[in-house]
């Protein structure tokens, strides 16, 4: 298993991607995010019940993200067709509906075995959340059971402490003083 840790370079990736109009197929590597701050997020399966939450939450505070200089990645061990098929259906069908954010299709298992969330008998991905900085150093890592979901918010926070360049003690949000 790759290291993983956090403060050290993270595990390179390259995985098959459809960008969120579930149009375009393409490919992803963590060098595609050099200059810039990367959420990755992995998710079980498509097409399940907690999935869908996170992923268009995650797409609700998209301009949040943006404006902070970061991108958006969902990754499970699902194929990239089976993504656009999710984006492609309505969501009130549960499907996803567009997004403004890729899904990467990881079916070699390997980037999750190198993130070190892959449940192998199974075959898919824990909930792993990693922030990387623009320098592609791991800055954050946390691994979810697959039936409880994450907050958005909570990665927004840490995404803003980890710039913020300063000791944030517990609960601190953007505007309050450093330690």
């Amino acid at each position: 298993m790759a290291e993983r840790a956090v403060g050290l370079q993270a595990p390179s990736f390259e995985m098959k991607t459809v960008d969120g109009q579930g149009q375009e197929f393409g490919y992803v590597r963590l060098e595609d995010y050099k200059g810039k701050w990367l959420v990755m997020f992995f998710y079980p399966l498509d097409f399940t019940f907690v999935c869908p939450t996170e992923i268009t939450g995650f797409n609700k505070k998209i301009d949040e993200f943006k404006k902070l200089n970061a991108e958006v990645l969902g990754v499970s061990t699902d194929s990239e067709h089976s993504h656009k098929a999710w984006i492609n259906t309505a969501q009130d069908q549960g499907g996803l509906g567009k997004l403004a954010f890729p899904l990467a299709s990881d079916m070699t298992q390997k980037v999750a075995w190198d993130y070190g969330i892959l449940i192998e008998e199974e075959g898919i991905a824990l909930r792993g959340l990693f922030i990387i900085d623009p320098d592609g150093v791991l800055r954050y890592s946390v691994v979810h059971d697959l039936n409880v979901g994450r907050s958005v918010d909570e990665t927004l926070r840490v995404l803003q402490g980890l710039q913020s360049g300063g000791l944030c003690p517990i609960d601190w949000e953007p505007g309050e003083e450093h330690l």
